[in-house]
Order: C-alpha cells, then sequence, then structure tokens
C-alpha cells in the first residue's frame, strides 16, 4: 500500500461576505472601466449573439461597445430627442430603440441604415424591445398609457394593449410563449396581456395582491420559464406566481432608495438590482438571500450582465457608464475550444474550407505554438500519472524519524496548520512522546516557542494544551539548568493565566448582557 501523505486541514473561519465563494466570484469582476457620457445612462443591452457587442443609451444616441477593447464600435444617433431603450435582436442584426417623440426606430446594426420607422405614440416611447420567440415582433411601452406589438416586416402594429392608466416605463416579452407580455406601470400595477386576445390576462397590484400603495412600478422581469415574475415599486422587491393568478409570493427591502434595474445572469440562477442608492446586490433566487453587494459612485439606472458572464455593464445618473470585467476560467475556455473540436471532427469545417484541413489521423496541428499530433476519434489516449512528491516530513514520517519530522515544520516559514496536522499525525501514531524526547534546550526551544505563540489561538489550543502537558511531564526535573528554557516556561504560565482571566471577565460580561436582554424581553412583553 502507498503511503498516504499528511492532510493539512483548512480550519473554519467565522463567516462573512467577503469569505463566501459566492462573494469570491463576483469579486472576479474587477477593474471597472468608467466612460462619461453627455446624459444619464438610462439603457444597457448586450447582443445575445458574439461577440456580445452592447448598446448604451443615453442623451440623444445608442452607441455599440465591442466588449474585449470597452470601445465605440457604432453610434447611432438619428434621434430628433432624447433616445430610449436600444436593444439587439437575438441574431445581432438589427437594433430597435425608442425616444421621446413617441417614434420608433428600427436600425440595421452594420450600415446603421432606419429599416422601419413605428409612429403611433403620441407620448415618449420608455420600452423597446425585441421578442425572443418571435424576432419579427417588437413590443414598445409609452407614457401614453399603451403598450404596442409590432409587426417589423408590415410595419404595422398588431395590437394594442389599453388597460394600464398611467406611464408604462417597463415591459418584456415572454421567454416561454410568444403571445404574452409583462408589463409595469406607474398606476401601481403589473399586467400580463394576451396578443392573441388583447386583453389584460393578470392583475398584480392594485386590484390584485398589494404593490404597496401607490407606488410607480419601475421595473418587471419574467424568469425564463415564464411562471414567475419579479416586480420593483420603490425600494421592494416583489416575487409573482403567474400559474396562482399573480399571487405575491415573496416581498424583500434590502435597498434603501428606489430599485431601478433588474437583470439575471446567463442560467437566472441569481437576480441582479440596482438602485438610486447606489448599490447593486446579488440574490440567490432558490433563497432570495443576498449573496454579494456591490458599490457604485452615482445612482444606478440601468444593468445588464453578458451572457458569457464575463462583463457587467451599469449606467448611472451622473452619466457614467461602468463596465466591471472578468477572465474567463480555463476551463470555460477549454468548454468552447472542445466544441469548436466536436466541429472539426465532423467534417463541417472542410467543406467550406475546400478539404484544406489535414485528415483525420494523419500530420499535426498547431495548439497554442506547439504541434500536436492529430489522432482517430475513437482512439484512447493512455493517461500518465507522475508520482507525487512527498514533501520533507512526509519523507522522515515515512521513514518513522519522529523527531525530525516534527524538527522540519517547527520553522518559522511552515503555516500553524502544516504543523498542528504532523503532531496531530504523530498523536495518531502514538509518536509523540518519542519525536519530544531526549531533547537539550536547543532543541527544546523552538518547541516551547510553537506553544507560546499559539496558546491562546481557538484553532488550535486544545493541542497545544495536551502537548504543553507532555512537554512538562518530560521535562520537569531539568528545570533550572537552562535560563532560556526557564524563561519560556514562565512566559507560556504567565500567558495561560492572562487568558484564564480573559475568559472570567468574557463570562461576567455575557451574564450581564443576558440579564440585559431578559428585562427588555420581559418590559417588551409587558410582564
Amino acid at each position: 500500500m502507498d503511503y498516504q501523505p499528511v492532510i493539512v486541514k483548512a480550519h473554519p473561519r467565522p463567516s462573512s461576505s467577503k469569505s463566501t465563494p459566492e462573494s469570491r466570484y463576483w469579486r472576479q469582476f474587477k477593474h471597472p472601466v468608467f466612460v462619461k457620457e453627455y446624459a444619464p445612462v438610462t439603457s444597457v443591452h448586450f447582443s445575445p449573439a458574439k461577440p456580445h457587442r452592447y448598446a448604451v443609451t443615453a442623451a440623444t444616441r445608442v452607441q455599440l461597445y465591442a466588449p474585449r477593447t470597452q470601445k465605440v464600435s457604432k453610434t447611432i444617433s438619428r434621434f430628433k430627442d432624447i433616445a430610449r431603450s436600444g436593444c439587439i435582436r437575438a441574431d445581432g442584426k438589427l437594433l430597435v430603440a425608442g425616444d421621446d417623440t413617441g417614434l420608433i426606430q428600427v436600425f440595421d446594426i452594420n450600415s446603421r441604415a432606419i429599416l422601419r420607422t413605428f409612429d403611433s405614440h403620441k407620448q415618449p416611447v420608455h420600452v423597446t424591445k425585441f421578442s425572443s420567440l418571435a424576432p419579427t415582433q417588437v413590443l414598445s411601452c409609452s407614457d401614453d398609457t399603451t403598450a404596442k406589438i409590432w409587426d417589423v416586416p408590415s410595419q404595422s402594429c398588431i395590437t394594442t394593449f389599453i388597460s394600464h392608466t398611467d406611464y408604462i416605463r417597463s415591459g418584456q416579452a415572454s421567454p416561454s410563449n410568444p403571445h404574452l407580455y409583462l408589463t409595469g406601470s406607474y398606476d401601481a400595477t403589473v399586467r400580463l396581456f394576451d396578443s392573441r386576445s388583447g386583453q389584460c390576462e393578470l392583475v398584480m397590484g392594485a386590484g390584485g395582491a398589494s404593490i404597496g400603495g401607490n407606488t410607480p412600478v419601475e421595473q418587471v422581469l419574467m424568469f425564463p420559464s415564464g411562471t414567475v415574475a419579479v416586480s420593483s415599486a420603490g425600494p421592494i422587491l416583489r416575487v409573482w406566481d403567474l400559474v396562482a393568478g399573480g399571487r405575491c409570493v415573496r416581498a424583500l427591502s434590502n435597498h434603501q432608495k428606489t430599485v431601478t434595474a433588474l437583470a439575471f445572469d446567463s442560467s437566472a440562477s441569481r437576480l441582479l438590482t440596482g438602485g438610486l442608492d447606489q448599490m447593486v446586490k446579488v440574490y440567490d433566487v432558490g433563497t432570495y438571500k443576498v449573496v454579494h453587494t456591490m458599490r457604485y459612485p452615482a445612482p444606478v439606472l440601468c444593468l445588464a450582465v453578458s451572457p458569457d458572464e464575463t462583463h457587467i455593464a451599469a449606467g448611472m445618473t451622473d452619466g457614467t457608464l461602468s463596465v466591471r470585467r472578468r477572465n474567463p476560467k480555463a476551463s470555460e475556455v477549454q468548454a468552447d475550444a472542445s466544441i469548436v473540436a466536436t466541429i472539426l471532427r465532423s467534417g463541417t469545417f472542410e467543406t467550406f474550407l475546400g478539404n484544406s484541413l489535414p485528415e483525420i489521423g494523419q500530420g499535426t496541428v498547431k495548439v497554442k505554438g506547439k504541434a500536436r499530433p492529430l489522432g482517430e476519434v475513437d482512439e484512447f489516449r493512455i493517461e500518465s500519472r507522475r508520482a507525487k512528491r512527498l514533501r520533507a516530513y512526509d519523507k522522515q514520517l515515512k521513514s518513522f524519524k519522529y523527531a525530525a519530522a516534527l524538527d522540519s515544520v517547527l520553522l518559522k516559514h511552515v503555516p500553524p496548520t502544516t504543523t498542528f496536522a504532523l503532531i496531530q499525525e504523530l498523536i495518531h501514531r502514538d509518536g509523540l512522546r518519542t519525536a519530544l524526547a531526549g531533547r537539550d534546550d536547543v532543541l527544546l526551544e523552538p518547541v516551547l516557542r510553537v506553544l507560546l505563540k499559539y496558546a491562546t489561538d481557538p484553532r488550535f489550543g486544545e493541542i497545544v494544551c495536551d502537548i504543553a502537558g507532555l512537554v512538562i511531564q518530560m521535562y520537569t526535573p531539568i528545570l533550572g539548568q537552562s535560563p532560556l528554557i526557564d524563561t519560556l516556561f514562565l512566559r507560556l504560565r504567565k500567558k495561560v493565566l492572562a487568558e484564564l482571566r480573559f475568559q472570567k471577565e468574557v463570562k461576567k460580561v455575557k451574564g450581564a448582557l443576558d440579564m440585559i436582554l431578559s428585562s427588555t424581553a420581559s418590559t417588551s412583553l409587558g410582564l
């Protein structure tokens, strides 16, 4: 049987938002790039198609940014008034945007030519979005209290929804049903419409479950399943079960001011919210608990996460566009490379390239500048494993040199987790007494210094007490022969006494706090 190296366990630390895996992931979005626009950034939208360019709407123009360089690649400025809600179609070829005159325009992204115009709205249009399931249809929501569905090829209005009584500032096509549309209005209601009948199917808010007085609905967002929706009214988030007739199943209040932006990550397992309190919060949609918080320099108006989860873009009231970037892991890059490799093996690219690729099983291909042989599709590669190199203390343990193994982990550069993991292994082997025996003052000094340093550390306090007891038992007969060893023993004794006094004071404080809390609870209950 092979020798099993010493396992160094990581000791649990007090939980905090900075040390959770979730928070570590979101902190990878760093190196923020700040771009100053001429007016508040009211909309950011990532293209679902690669390379995931994003449209930024501010003032009287919509700008397209390249995600790798953060530079403007296209500028669309053919608006007579403030532009709103620039949205890119799923294929990345068309862009739709409204403006404050009520005009809606569809642009070809490459040529920036105006392909279609819709001018039925009489007041500002704050929402223009392509339907993900019906790419030839556009949803528009206006301050004239109506929402319309437009057919792009015929340049005509298919349906008009007229149930709202105030500004409609948010809306979305259902990602699971091409006929359903969700809207949120300043009349404090969220409504679900069916384009086939043109009627409102569900009302959430006034007349249904309470939104919270007359608080305007700022944003709505529907889950990919199409069965659950999220809305924001003031600082309150509400989760609606559409299958249960629009019942409010959750109400969350984690922002101090109005929530103005809602966005999902690529898998819709995390919900991001941005507000006028300059905070962006990340929720776990399973528990709806805040798992991470990001602070911004100004109130947030819009928010978007790239489909490949490498960019988070936020627009603010002072005209600042903030783009946080994350470098994808090697495994994510390899996943994309494996897809390409599968296509290459299928022979699809050979057709397009005129059989210019080498045949499978012949020749070589360059990967990162190195020539790698091409093998058969179904062949097996024998995995070669290198033998793990043992550390110095493992080699000595393997040879049963317990004293030398202990000496090798008492050095200053060795972390305490390693030191006490080896000591624990010696205890399991019943070899700690052997490792400590027969030491002079030079060899005993590092042992006492380690005990002195970690005597009050809660991670190692218990094992330090056991080792100290054994050392005192073994070396009491030689006390008085070495001034250095005597001094270290006295310092250890003083440190233990000081810790005992501290623990007694903590107990007294705890008792006093218990009395105060119990009396407060009795007073509040009227006892």
